[in-house]
């Protein structure tokens, strides 16, 4: 029975308003048992009766005062957790996402919370052993004669200070857990239970060199001053608002954060930091909890890649309001943090706060609506930041502090650019992907004991396995794009579907041994090196590479000790990482982002420039970049060179102005997919029409075409853009008419606002 706008509620139990978690998109009332009133909540995880079967819920609302029969509601089952999963301020933003998103109830509530969570895990609990009552003298010579192995744990035991966890010492003593229950049965022995905490990067401080290095408060530069002074301000007023913090590279955004994070967990405020890549977390984490723990103040870690051990104990430690700062990645937008009062989200610009997959939230966006609804301030920082930001600090939506020197009078790294062009046809080693400039600069820097980074946005070996005879491409059956070959075990793969076969020795169509592998990718740029500098350490950081838990940690602080000479990596390397030893980056194919179907594509390649770039040179010494391109006269890449990102954003707005592009509308994308292409283009194109009839003027139509990703797992893909001034005002009625409107069940449609991806 559907929950009317009007409170419920019958005699002798409360009625709740549950919203399912398994594809039913109205919110359902509930009867609660006697046994879970005390402990039901607005937010509560609970298990309900749903087309007969158990399914779990959010309870949205507490009903009140209209009488129902009681033989009209079903029953709820119990309360999953302790505490309640969503608070107040959560589920007001589950309403905005799953409207502004167009997504369904349970996608964004899944994103919200956590699988452990749902599938009601408790803590994790250890028994300890502590002596009790002491035996008579004679009692005690009795069971040293009749049981040994007793008289032996608890000797032991006696001789401790504190509880002792009971399966560590029975293994210690090789002794069987009956001759324990025996001495607890006696009362010689009390057993007792401990929650036992599973903290994530529990050891996050060695990310940051020393503890002392970290509880050392900088003296702020004169900007550094100015901006913490206007944040100070504005986190005072205690209202919302959004303000950006606009820094080069080098020039301490991160110090301004910790003096914003103490500021408000001085006041009791919670806080949570965003990273654009779980490889930043644990320097993040690092710094804020050295800066932290000195006040009793806990933090924690939010993201993918906990285990479900460390991840519930991060929710139950938010939850119960234990810790109060949080540091993660997108998802960690949702986390339960309690009286939030600051929101940061750091190197704003980057396309990975934006989910692909279903709920397509945009990490960023969500912030600054969940620090609306909390009445907090949103602190968006980057060296490069968004075209979409910058706009709105243009309009007065966003306030604006600007660090424009390096910290510590660092001059910004020396930039050289190679044209690569040129290079195939003079330089030393003809068709290498590693300039002569570049190896030798490589070579300068070992030889000095400096280290060195290597960029390319691209893994395996090389793009594409290519016969030069019959033209033949190793393409993928189900995707219209070349597999990559990967010389680690000798296999093409394919990067979207995943499909896998060994890279056959001949041509399959026409037999030739002359097929050959074309472009380039991280594990050959670490082949080549590896001759240049054969004595050198190169480790390869990329998502092939990063399978194991924990190991992007363990390369990043080996990298960080100097174990390592040279770190050869793809995005995960090109952002937020201070490493004061790297005095030379190198950039392979650097305007490789520029020459794709996507209007960010200038933005894309001039942010990565700079960014990449901004990993040299962060110490005492001085660095250099080595920008190599086949477009060195390209916009984007002479303004990343000189460093000018006004001139870059003049240019860069005027012509998205001409073509109404974001920031100066609203970009949503409708994707239709199916296996027969056909029949997908018959449905896109009467939905076109349909959209063009209902909206008129309202809404700009673009479409319908291919994808430029023509199939994806054997699934053929066509799309159309929808421009609007405001994505909210055409959202819900989008959202009706593909309810109305009938459709092939084997076509599925989705929707995307403010994409980030155009494939």
């Amino acid at each position: 029975m559907r929950m009317s706008e009007a409170n419920l509620k019958i005699p002798g139990a409360a009625i709740v308003e549950v919203v399912p978690l398994s594809g039913f998109d109205k919110s359902l009332a509930y009867a609660v048992p006697p046994a879970s009133l005390k402990e039901i909540e607005v937010g509560s995880l609970v298990r309900i009766p749903l087309r007969r079967r158990s399914e779990l819920g959010v309870v949205l609302r507490l009903g009140t005062e209209q009488e129902i029969p009681l033989g009209k509601l079903k029953m709820l089952y119990e309360v999953v957790q302790d505490y309640p999963v969503l608070t107040g301020e959560l589920i007001a933003l589950y309403h905005w996402a799953r409207h502004y998103y167009a997504t369904s109830p349970e996608a964004i509530l899944e994103a919200m919370i956590p699988p452990a969570i749902r599938r009601g895990m408790r803590p994790k609990m250890r028994r300890y052993l502590s002596l009790g009552s002491s035996p008579e003298v004679e009692a005690l010579a009795a069971l040293k004669k009749r049981a040994p192995k007793q008289a032996a744990l608890l000797n032991f035991i006696a001789q401790q200070l504190k509880p002792q966890p009971r399966a560590a010492i029975l293994k210690r003593l090789k002794i069987g857990a009956s001759a324990c229950d025996a001495l607890v049965k006696k009362g010689y022995l009390l057993e007792t239970d401990t929650e036992e905490a599973r903290e994530a990067y529990a050891d996050s401080l060695g990310e940051v060199e020393t503890v002392e290095a970290a509880e050392i408060r900088l003296t702020l530069t004169r900007e550094q001053s100015v901006a913490v002074k206007a944040i100070t301000a504005a986190i005072s007023a205690d209202a919302f608002s959004v303000r950006l913090l606009h820094g080069v590279t080098g020039s301490g955004k991160t110090e301004v954060y910790l003096n914003a994070v103490e500021q408000v967990v001085a006041k009791g405020g919670g806080v949570v930091v965003l990273v654009p890549e779980v490889a930043l977390a644990p320097q993040t984490v690092g710094r804020v909890r050295a800066r932290l723990e000195a006040r009793g103040v806990r933090t924690v870690v939010w993201h993918s890649h906990l285990s479900d051990g460390e991840r519930y104990d991060s929710w139950k430690a938010l939850v119960s309001g234990e810790a109060h700062v949080v540091v993660g990645a997108r998802s960690a937008v949702f986390a339960p943090v309690q009286n939030l009062k600051l929101m940061i989200v750091d190197e704003e610009h980057e396309p990975s706060y934006k989910q692909e997959d279903n709920p397509r939230y945009h990490g960023r966006d969500v912030a600054v609506y969940r620090a609306h609804l909390a009445g907090a301030v949103c602190l968006v920082g980057s060296a490069t930041p968004s075209l979409e930001t910058l706009y709105n600090v243009e309009r007065g939506k966003y306030a604006v502090d600007r660090l424009l020197k390096r910290v510590d009078h660092c001059e910004l790294p020396r930039i050289h650019l190679v044209d690569m062009r040129r290079e195939g046809l003079t330089g030393r080693a003809k068709g290498s992907p590693i300039s002569s400039m570049l190896a030798d600069k490589l070579v300068d820097r070992f030889e000095k004991r400096e280290q060195s980074i290597l960029f390319l946005n691209r893994r395996g070996f090389s793009t594409s396995l290519l016969c030069p005879e019959c033209g033949y491409v190793a393409a993928c059956k189900h995707c219209s794009i070349p597999k990559t070959y990967h010389r680690t075990d000798h296999s093409l793969r394919c990067h979207l579907c995943g499909d896998e076969e060994k890279a056959p020795p001949r041509c399959p169509e026409c037999r030739s041994e002359a097929i050959r592998y074309r472009g380039q990718g991280t594990q050959q740029i670490e082949s080549i090196v590896q001759k240049i500098l054969p004595r050198a350490k190169i480790v390869r950081m990329d998502a092939d590479s990063m399978s194991k838990k924990n190991l992007y940690r363990k390369i990043l602080n080996d990298f960080r000790a100097g174990k390592i000479d040279i770190l050869v990596g793809t995005q995960m390397i090109a952002k937020g990482l201070d490493f004061p030893n790297v005095t030379l980056v190198g950039l392979i194919n650097a305007d490789m982002s520029l020459h794709v179907e996507d209007f960010r594509a200038a933005e894309r390649t001039f942010q990565l420039i700079v960014q990449v770039s901004g990993r040299a040179g962060r110490g005492d010494r001085a660095g250099e970049v080595i920008i190599q391109t086949s477009t060195p006269h390209a916009p984007p890449v002479q303004f990343a060179r000189k460093s000018d990102f006004d001139g870059f954003q003049l240019e860069e707005l005027e012509q998205r102005r001409e073509f109404n592009y974001p920031p100066f509308q609203h970009l949503i994308r409708h994707l239709f997919r199916g296996r027969n292409p056909e029949k997908v283009k018959f449905f896109i194109e009467q939905w076109a029409r349909r959209v063009e009839e209902h909206f008129g003027d309202r809404l700009t139509v673009r479409g319908p075409a291919s994808a430029p990703i023509e199939k994806i797992r054997d699934e053929y893909r066509f799309q159309l853009w929808y421009f609007a001034p405001s994505a909210e005002a055409v959202i819900d009625e989008l959202t009706a008419l593909r309810q109305d409107f009938k459709m092939d069940k084997s076509v599925i449609d989705q929707l995307d606002v403010d994409p980030m991806q155009m494939s």
